[in-house]
C-alpha cells in the first residue's frame, strides 16, 4: 500500500472537565448532589454558602465590575515577573490586585447535551470524624440502630426462666427464624445441629418451641400457615361462634378457603351465607407475616426537585430551591489573588477560582435544563394534571428531545432519580413516559392510562363473579382500545392484582 498524506476537516465533541463535571451534576439526584456541593465546599476554599442572596447581590456586582475593569491589564501581564517568594495579601491598591470573578473564556451556556454513554457511580462520600456534624438535625432524623425480630425474641428469652440446655435450644430455634416469623428448619435438623451429647428428645424439642411460640409478636415460630393463623386466634375468645368457626375453618378447611370454594364451605361446616362471612373475617383480622410487626425498614424520604402548582388557570413549574444551598465565591479569599504573581499559593488560589467559578455554572446549567425539560414534560401531560391516570398521554423520551433539541441521552440522566411534587402526589420524571397502544380511531392511549382503567374496572367489578382478563380485553376494545388478553395480564400482573379466581369473594 502506498502511504499519502491526506487533510480531512471533521467535526467531533471534546469531553472536556468541565463538560465531564455539568454531566455528571446533571444525572445525580438531589441526595447525592446536596453530598457532591458538600464535598466541594469542604475541598475548595473559594467556595461558600450563599446565606443572604439579597445582601450579596450588591457585592457580587462590584466584583464583577471591578473583575471586568481589570481582566485586560491581568491577561497582558507577564506573571513570571514577581518572586516566588512574595507574600499574597490584600492590598488597598485595586492595580496590585484583583478578583478574577468573571472571565472571559467561560461561556454563557454551558453544554450538558451529549451522546456520551458514559454513566458516572454517584457514591455519597462516606463520613469521617473530621467531618463535622450539622448541628440543624432534628431530633426526628437521629434514628437509631433497627431491632431486628431475633434481637427482640432473644430480649424475651432472657427473661423467661430456662434451663441451661432449653436455653441453647431456644437460641437455636430463634436462629431458625426467617424475617416472616417462621421456622425455616426442622426440629430434627435443629436437634442434629446442636449435637448434645445429652439425651435430648424430640419431645423437648417441641416444648421449647411452644415456650418459644407463646412470645411476641403472636404467631412467630410457626412451622406453616396453619400453624401460625391457629397461634394468633387461639388468643382471641374461643367461646364467641365466629371465633371457633374461625379455628375450624383454618384448622380443617383451609385449602378450601385458599382456593375460594364457598359453597363446598357451607355445606361441610353447615353454616349460612352470613355465618361463613362472620368467620372469614375473623381469619382476616390475623397477620400472616407476623416477623414484619418487628422487622421494619426505615422510612425512605424523598425531595422533590421541582414542583407544579396551578396559578390563574396556568400550570406553573418552579425548582426547589430550598433543597440545594446557593453557592458564591468566598470574596475573602479571591481578595487575596494577585495578578502577575506565579507564587505556589497564589497559583492554587487561582485554580481554585476557576474551579468554583465552573462547579457554580455546572449547577447553574443543571437547574436551567431541570426546569426546561420539566416544562415540557407539564405541557404534554396536563391531561393528567387535571383529570388523573387515564388522561395521561403517551410519552417517550425522544418525543422531549426533538422538542427541547437536545440528544435522547440527556434527557435521561435528566428523568432519572428526579421528582416532581404534583398537586396528585411526587413522581418520578420517568413516570409520565409510557408507551402506547393503538386505537381504533388510529390514536394512540398510554399505558398508564390502560392500567388506570384496568385498575378502575376491577374496583367496580361484582366480587362475586370477578371480570376475568378477556372480558377486560372485551371492554376495552368496546371503548376503542385495542389491547390483547395477555397485555391485560401483564399490566394486571405489574399492578400486583391477582387473577380473577383469586379475586372472588364470598357475598
Amino acid at each position: 500500500m502506498k502511504q499519502s498524506l491526506q487533510l480531512r476537516l471533521g467535526q467531533h465533541l471534546t469531553m472536556t472537565p468541565q463538560l465531564q463535571q455539568a454531566i455528571k451534576l446533571l444525572q445525580l439526584s438531589t441526595l447525592d448532589l446536596q453530598a457532591e456541593i458538600q464535598e466541594a465546599l469542604e475541598s475548595n476554599p473559594l467556595l461558600e454558602v450563599n446565606e443572604d442572596s439579597d445582601t450579596d447581590a450588591a457585592d457580587d456586582n462590584w466584583d464583577e465590575s471591578r473583575a471586568e475593569r481589570d481582566t485586560q491589564s491581568t491577561n497582558e501581564t507577564d506573571t513570571g515577573q514577581l518572586s516566588q517568594a512574595d507574600e499574597i495579601t490584600p492590598s488597598a491598591d485595586s492595580q496590585d490586585a484583583t478578583v478574577d470573578l468573571q472571565n472571559t473564556d467561560m461561556p454563557d451556556e454551558l453544554p450538558v447535551d451529549s451522546n456520551w454513554e458514559d454513566v458516572y457511580d454517584s457514591v455519597a462520600p462516606a463520613t469521617s470524624a473530621s467531618t463535622p456534624a450539622s448541628d440543624d438535625r432534628g431530633f426526628e432524623n437521629q434514628s437509631g440502630a433497627e431491632e431486628s425480630l431475633q434481637d427482640h425474641l432473644i430480649w424475651q428469652m432472657q427473661l423467661t426462666p430456662f434451663s441451661a440446655i432449653d436455653r441453647l435450644i431456644a437460641e437455636a430455634i430463634i436462629d431458625s427464624i426467617n424475617d416472616d416469623g417462621y421456622l425455616s428448619t426442622t426440629l430434627e435438623d435443629i436437634l442434629q445441629g446442636l449435637g448434645m451429647d445429652e439425651d435430648v428428645g424430640i419431645e423437648e424439642m417441641e416444648a421449647v418451641l411452644h415456650q418459644v411460640q407463646n412470645f411476641d409478636p403472636v404467631g412467630v415460630a410457626a412451622r406453616d400457615l396453619r400453624e401460625c393463623l391457629l397461634l394468633q386466634l387461639r388468643q382471641y375468645d374461643v367461646s364467641q361462634k365466629e371465633v371457633a368457626d374461625a379455628i375450624l375453618l383454618v384448622d380443617t378447611y383451609l385449602e378450601l378457603l385458599g382456593s375460594r370454594d364457598y359453597n363446598t364451605l357451607m355445606r361441610r361446616m353447615k353454616l349460612t351465607r352470613e355465618a361463613l362471612q362472620d368467620a372469614i373475617a375473623v381469619v382476616q383480622s390475623v397477620n400472616p407475616r407476623p416477623g414484619d410487626v418487628i422487622a421494619s425498614s426505615p422510612a425512605e424520604y424523598i425531595v422533590p426537585d421541582v414542583s407544579v402548582k396551578k396559578h390563574n388557570g396556568k400550570w406553573r413549574v418552579e425548582l426547589n430551591i430550598e433543597a440545594l444551598p446557593q453557592l458564591k465565591v468566598n470574596t475573602h479569599y479571591a481578595g487575596l489573588i494577585r495578578r502577575a504573581d506565579s507564587s505556589a499559593d497564589n497559583t492554587y488560589l487561582r485554580n481554585q477560582l476557576q474551579e468554583a467559578r465552573w462547579f457554580i455554572k455546572s449547577l447553574t446549567s443543571r437547574n436551567e435544563t431541570l426546569l426546561k425539560v420539566a416544562t415540557a414534560i407539564v405541557e404534554r401531560q396536563r391531561g393528567f394534571l387535571e383529570h388523573g391516570e387515564e388522561a395521561m398521554k403517551a410519552l417517550v423520551l425522544n418525543d422531549i428531545a426533538e422538542e427541547l433539541e437536545m440528544h435522547e441521552s440527556t434527557i435521561s440522566r435528566v428523568t432519572t432519580r428526579k421528582y416532581m411534587h404534583t398537586p396528585r402526589g411526587i413522581f418520578e420524571l420517568k413516570y409520565f413516559f409510557s408507551s402506547h397502544v393503538s386505537t381504533a380511531s388510529g390514536g394512540a392511549c398510554s399505558s398508564t392510562a390502560i392500567r388506570a382503567l384496568i385498575k378502575k374496572l376491577i374496583s367496580a367489578e361484582n366480587q362475586g363473579k370477578p371480570l376475568s382478563d378477556s372480558k377486560i380485553a372485551n371492554i376495552l376494545e368496546g371503548e376503542g382500545i385495542n389491547v390483547a388478553r395477555r397485555t391485560v395480564a401483564k399490566y394486571r400482573e405489574s399492578m400486583s392484582i391477582p387473577p380473577s379466581n383469586e379475586r372472588k369473594r364470598l357475598v
